[in-house]
C-alpha cells in the first residue's frame, strides 16, 4: 500500500504540475489525495529518484521528462545543467567545464525557457566574448541543493508561459507544506580542481535547508542556503576568428589551389589572430530562498516566497600570441576549400596580453500566490512576481586589457602557422633576417630575443563590456472547473495574465595606445619554458616560452596612468508587454476499452514591442595605423535617441491525447504550436558601427522590433513500455515545423557623423604624415574629410526569412535489476532538419544552433547505504553560433565531446552520509572551429575536478 501510495503522489504531482498551477497548489492537491500517506512522501536514493521520474513521464499530458531530487537537499548532480544533460533529447553548453545552458532537441539555448515554479525567470550577462545578448537562462547561477525537482516539457501547453520551441524547463523548490513536519539538512564539501594553480587547492561548498509547520500546520517556514566556490585554470590555444576575403585585402595569398566547384566565387579564409593562454577563475555563487506558506482560513492557501542569487567570477588571463592584420604583408597558400593553411608574416610583432575580467550578477525574485477553493468544484488562483537579473550592479568594467608587445618599429620576429591535423596548430616565431626600410632603426642586435623585458614596450589598451539589467514582471489569475459528475470532461482550465518584460543594457568601450609610457621592469614580467597546452597533440611545436604576469598588477599601473580614452556608452532598452489567455479542457473516455486521455487548450497573446537606443554619434574618423580607424566623439554630445515599435498577436493551440493500450503500454499523440521572442540584439533599433578597417571591410549592425517570433508548429508521437516498477522502454518522433526563421541581411548604405554628412574613409586617399598614432589625442591631418570618399557600409539587419524543419527520434531505456540495487539508464536522440548549417553556402542567412546527436549511458548502484553512479554523456558536432569574434558572419562548431562523472555516497547511519564526485575523470579536453574542420578556433583544457563532503539530516 505504501509503494501504491508513494508511485500515486508522484503521478498526482506530475498531472498537476503539467496544468501551470505553482508548485504550492501542486503539492496541496497532493496531500489532500491521500493524507495516510504524507509523512513517508519523500524521494530518497537514486532508485527512488528514477521511479518517481519514471511515474510522472508515464502520467503527464504531453510529452515531457523530469527528474527528481533524491533526498531533501540532494540533487543528482551538483550542477543543474549537468543533470538535465542526461535527459533524453537535453544537451549542454559548459563555460569552464560547468554547464551553463541547455539544448532541447536540437534547439539552442535560446530557443528554451526556463521558469522557476511556472515563473518566467530574467537572465543577463557581460563579457564582451558573449556574443550576442539573449535570453538564454544560465544555470551556473542557481544551486542544485535548492531545487527538489526539474520538468523538461517537450509539447506546448495552453496555460504554460511562451518562450520555448525546445522546451518548457520548470524548475520547482520545495514549501515547507511539503513535508508537514520538520526538516533539517546540511551539507558540506571540500572542492579540489586539478587544474588550479593560483587559487585555492580546496574550496568550500555547504548548503542548508530548514523547514517546519507551525499552528496545527496552518503556517509553515522554508529557508534554504547554498554557498560554493571554485578556483581553477583553463588552458587554451585560440584563434578568435577567420576572415573571409578575394583577395581585395589580402593581396599575397596564393589561392591558386581553391577547387571552384565548391568555391566558385574564389574566397578564401586567413586567421585574424592566435594565442596561447592560461585563465585563473575564482567563482564564487550564493544562493538563498525564503519561503512562507498559511491556511489563514479554510479552503485558502498563501504563499510568500522570495529568492535571491549571487554569483561573482573573476579571471585573470594572460596570453602569448600574434595578429595578422598586416594585410598586405600576409603571405601563404590554400587548401581546395579556401583555407590558408600556411599562412606568414616576416618582421612582424609578438604580443603579450594580460585581461582582468570580472563577471557579477545579482537575481532577486519575490513572489506571492493565493488559492481558494471556492466550492467542491471550482478552484480560483492568483499568481504573480517581480524578478531581476542584474549584471555588473555597480557599472564596473567587465574586461580589461593591456597589451605589450615587441615594439611596432623593430618588427624582428616572422611569424606563421601551419594546421597540419594535430589538436593545435604548429607555431613559427623566428627571428627574423631581414628589416623593414621604412621603420627598422637599425641592424639587428646580436642578443636579440622577442622573449626577453629588453625587447618588449608597451602597446595597446582595451576596455569593454556590457551592464545589463532584465525584469519581469508577471501576474496570472486562473480557474479550475472539476466535473463533480459523470460526463467524459474531467475538468476546464482557464485563465488570463500580463506579463512586462524589460531588458536595459549599458555597453561601454575604450581603447588607447600604451606607447613607451611603462617601464617593462617593474611589471614582473617573467619569461619560462613553455608548458600550456601540453594535454594537446602538437603542443611541442607552440611557442617556446611562454610570457608569465600579474594581470592586475600591469593593468592597475595602466588605469594610474590615465592612458584609456573611452568611447561614449551606448545605452540600449528593449520593452515587450504581453497579455495573455487561455483555456484548456480534460477529457477522460474509453473506445473498445482502452482508456484514454485527452487534453485540448488554446492560448492567445497579443504583444507590443518598443525598442530605443541612446548613443552618441561620431564627428567623423581618424587614420591611426594600418590596422586601425577610430571613431572621434564630440565633447560633451548629447546622445541621440531611437525609438521604433512592433506588434503581433499569436494563437497557439494544443491537443494531447494518450492511449493506454494495455496495463504497462502507453501511446501519445501531441500537436502544438509554440513560439520563441528573438534575441534582445536583434530588436534595438539604433545603428551601430562594428568594424572600420583601412581598405575596409566598413561593418555595421542595426536591429528591428518588429521581427516577428519563430514560431513552430510541432508533433510528437511516442510509444512506452513500463514493464517494472521504475523500469521502462520508449520510442519517440518529433517533427518541428517552424516558422519566421530570423537571419542576417546585408544592406549597403552610408552612416551619417553627427553632423548629419556622411561619415568619409580618411585611409582611401592617406594625407602625408598619415596614419599616425603618435599625437594625442590625434594628428588634425588624419581626421576625415567631407572630401574623402564616402564610406559604403555593410549593415547587418535581421529579417525574419525562411520557414524550417526539425525532425528526430528520442530512444530510451531504463532499468532497475529488481532487488540487486544495480540498475541503469541509456537514451540517445538522433537529430535532423533543413536548417543545418551549409558550410559552402557563403552567404547562408538562416542556421540552427545546437543541432546535434546526444547520447548517455548511466549504470549505478544503490542498496544497504551505499550509492555509486557512473555517468557518460555525449554529444555530436554542433553549430555554437553563426558570429566569430573578429568574424560576424562566420560560424563556430563545437567538436563531438564526451564526458565520463562519478558521484557516490555512504550512510554512516539514520543522520549522516558521506558524499564522494569526480567530473571529467578522464580529463577530456574541448575543441572549437570554424567553417572547416581545419579553421582552428579554440582547443581548452579544464582537467578535472573532484567533492568530498558530509551531508546530515535531521
Amino acid at each position: 500500500m505504501v509503494t501504491k501510495n508513494f508511485r500515486f503522489n508522484g503521478i498526482a504531482l506530475a498531472v498537476l504540475a503539467s496544468t501551470g498551477y505553482s508548485t504550492s497548489t501542486i503539492a496541496e492537491q497532493s496531500t489532500q489525495t491521500n493524507t495516510q500517506a504524507t509523512e513517508i512522501i519523500q524521494v530518497k536514493g537514486i532508485r527512488s529518484a528514477l521511479s518517481n521520474s519514471a511515474a510522472i513521464k508515464r502520467d503527464a499530458s504531453g510529452v515531457m521528462d523530469a527528474i527528481s531530487a533524491e533526498d531533501i537537499g540532494k540533487f543528482p548532480d551538483s550542477n543543474l545543467a549537468e543533470s538535465l544533460q542526461r535527459i533524453t533529447g537535453v544537451s549542454i553548453d559548459r563555460s569552464n567545464n560547468e554547464g551553463n545552458k541547455v539544448s532541447v532537441r536540437g534547439f539552442g539555448p535560446t530557443f528554451n525557457l526556463v521558469t522557476l515554479n511556472g515563473r518566467s525567470m530574467p537572465t543577463s550577462s557581460t563579457l564582451s566574448t558573449d556574443v550576442g545578448i539573449n535570453r538564454s537562462f544560465n544555470f551556473q547561477h542557481i544551486a542544485a541543493e535548492v531545487v527538489s525537482g526539474v520538468d523538461v516539457y517537450k509539447s506546448g501547453k495552453a496555460h504554460s508561459p511562451t518562450g520555448g520551441i525546445g522546451a518548457t524547463i520548470n524548475l520547482r523548490t520545495a514549501k515547507p507544506f511539503d513535508y508537514k513536519e520538520r526538516q533539517f539538512s546540511l551539507g558540506a564539501k571540500g572542492i579540489m580542481d586539478t587544474s588550479n594553480v593560483k587559487g585555492s587547492d580546496i574550496t568550500p561548498e555547504y548548503s542548508a535547508l530548514y523547514s517546519d509547520t507551525f499552528m496545527d500546520d496552518t503556517f509553515g517556514v522554508l529557508v534554504s542556503y547554498s554557498h560554493s566556490e571554485r578556483d581553477s585554470r583553463k588552458e587554451a590555444v585560440v584563434n578568435d576568428g577567420w576572415i573571409k576575403d578575394d583577395g581585395s585585402a589580402y593581396s599575397a595569398i596564393d589561392k591558386s589551389g581553391i577547387d571552384l566547384n565548391n568555391n566558385p566565387e574564389g574566397v578564401f579564409w586567413v586567421p585574424r589572430n592566435f594565442a596561447v593562454e592560461y585563465g585563473d577563475h575564482q567563482r564564487k555563487r550564493d544562493n538563498l530562498q525564503v519561503v512562507l506558506q498559511a491556511t489563514p482560513i479554510e479552503d485558502v492557501e498563501v504563499v510568500l516566497d522570495y529568492t535571491t542569487s549571487e554569483f561573482e567570477e573573476k579571471i585573470e588571463r594572460v596570453l602569448t600570441g600574434f595578429w595578422f592584420d598586416s594585410d598586405q604583408n600576409t603571405t601563404g597558400k590554400v587548401d581546395k576549400n579556401g583555407t590558408v593553411v600556411n599562412p606568414r608574416h616576416n618582421n612582424h610583432r609578438l604580443n603579450y596580453t594580460v585581461t582582468n575580467q570580472l563577471v557579477e550578477t545579482e537575481n532577486d525574485s519575490i513572489g506571492f500566490n493565493v488559492k481558494w477553493q471556492a466550492t467542491d468544484a471550482l478552484k480560483l488562483t492568483f499568481d504573480m512576481h517581480d524578478s531581476t537579473s542584474e549584471t555588473q550592479p555597480g557599472g564596473q568594467i567587465s574586461e580589461f586589457s593591456s597589451v605589450i608587445s615587441t615594439p611596432p618599429d623593430a618588427r624582428y620576429v616572422d611569424i606563421g602557422l601551419d594546421f597540419t591535423g594535430a589538436d593545435v596548430p604548429a607555431v613559427t616565431t623566428n627571428t627574423t633576417q631581414t628589416l623593414e626600410a621604412d621603420t627598422a632603426p637599425g641592424p639587428i642586435p646580436d642578443n636579440y630575443d622577442p622573449f626577453s623585458t629588453d625587447h618588449i614596450d608597451g602597446d595597446v589598451v582595451v576596455v569593454r563590456g556590457h551592464a545589463i539589467k532584465n525584469n519581469i514582471k508577471q501576474w496570472d489569475l486562473g480557474a479550475q472547473w472539476v466535473n463533480q459528475g459523470n460526463g467524459a470532461i474531467e475538468k476546464v482550465s482557464f485563465g488570463l495574465g500580463q506579463t512586462d518584460y524589460q531588458f536595459d543594457t549599458t555597453t561601454r568601450f575604450g581603447f588607447d595606445f600604451l606607447y613607451d609610457d611603462l617601464n617593462m621592469q617593474e611589471l614582473g614580467i617573467t619569461f619560462t619554458p613553455a608548458n600550456v597546452g601540453s594535454n594537446f597533440s602538437g603542443s611541442d611545436k607552440l611557442f617556446a616560452k611562454q610570457f608569465n604576469a600579474n594581470p592586475s598588477l600591469i593593468n592597475q599601473k595602466v588605469l594610474s596612468g590615465g592612458f584609456i580614452t573611452e568611447a561614449p556608452p551606448r545605452m540600449d532598452s528593449v520593452q515587450e508587454d504581453t497579455t495573455a489567455a487561455y483555456v484548456s479542457v480534460d477529457i477522460a473516455d474509453e473506445i473498445n476499452q482502452i482508456p484514454l486521455n485527452i487534453n485540448l487548450g488554446l492560448r492567445y497573446e497579443s504583444t507590443d514591442v518598443t525598442g530605443s537606443s541612446s548613443a552618441t554619434l561620431p564627428t567623423n574618423l581618424v587614420y591611426l595605423s594600418d590596422e586601425e580607424i577610430r571613431q572621434v566623439y564630440p565633447d560633451n554630445a548629447t546622445a541621440t535617441i531611437d525609438t521604433l515599435t512592433g506588434d503581433y498577436t499569436e494563437f497557439l493551440p494544443n491537443f494531447d491525447i494518450s492511449a493506454e493500450l494495455t496495463d504497462d503500454f502507453i501511446a501519445r499523440f501531441s500537436y502544438s504550436r509554440t513560439l520563441t521572442r528573438s534575441d534582445v540584439t536583434a530588436i534595438v533599433p539604433a545603428t551601430k558601427i562594428t568594424g572600420t578597417r583601412p581598405g575596409g571591410p566598413f561593418d555595421a549592425s542595426q536591429g528591428d522590433p518588429n521581427l516577428l517570433p519563430y514560431s513552430s508548429n510541432n508533433i510528437d508521437l511516442s510509444f512506452e513500455w513500463y514493464y517494472d516498477e521504475g523500469s521502462y522502454a520508449s520510442i519517440g518522433y518529433f517533427r518541428k515545423y517552424v516558422d519566421n526563421f530570423i537571419g542576417i541581411t546585408n544592406e549597403k548604405r552610408t552612416i551619417n557623423d553627427a553632423n548629419g554628412n556622411p561619415l568619409t574613409d580618411p585611409s582611401a586617399n592617406p594625407r602625408a604624415g598619415c596614419p599616425d598614432s603618435s599625437v594625442e589625442p590625434y594628428n588634425a591631418d588624419c581626421l576625415s574629410k567631407p572630401s574623402d570618399p564616402e564610406i559604403m557600409f555593410n549593415v547587418k539587419v535581421p529579417k525574419n526569412l525562411e520557414s524550417a524543419e526539425v525532425y528526430g527520434w528520442e530512444l530510451a531505456l531504463q532499468h532497475l535489476f529488481g532487488d540487486s540495487g544495480f540498475g541503469g539508464q541509456f537514451n540517445f536522440t538522433k537529430v535532423d532538419g533543413s536548417v543545418e548549417y551549409d558550410i559552402y553556402s557563403f552567404e547562408q542567412t538562416v542556421a540552427l544552433t545546437g543541432l546535434s546527436d546526444s547520447a548517455n549511458l548511466v549504470a549505478f548502484y544503490d542498496k544497504d547505504g551505499i550509492q555509486v553512479r557512473f555517468a557518460y554523456n555525449w554529444r555530436d558536432d554542433f553549430l555554437l553560433n553563426t558570429n566569430q569574434f573578429h568574424s560576424p558572419d562566420e560560424p563556430v562548431f563545437t567538436k563531438a565531446y564526451g564526458q565520463l562523472d562519478m558521484s557516490a555516497s555512504y550512510e554512516i547511519n539514520q543522520y549522516l552520509t558521506l558524499v564522494f564526485e569526480g567530473l571529467n575523470l578522464t580529463e577530456e579536453t574541448a575543441h572549437r572551429h570554424g567553417r572547416f574542420e581545419n579553421q582552428f578556433l579554440a582547443a581548452e583544457d579544464f582537467g578535472s575536478r573532484y567533492a568530498l563532503g558530509i551531508r546530515a539530516k535531521f
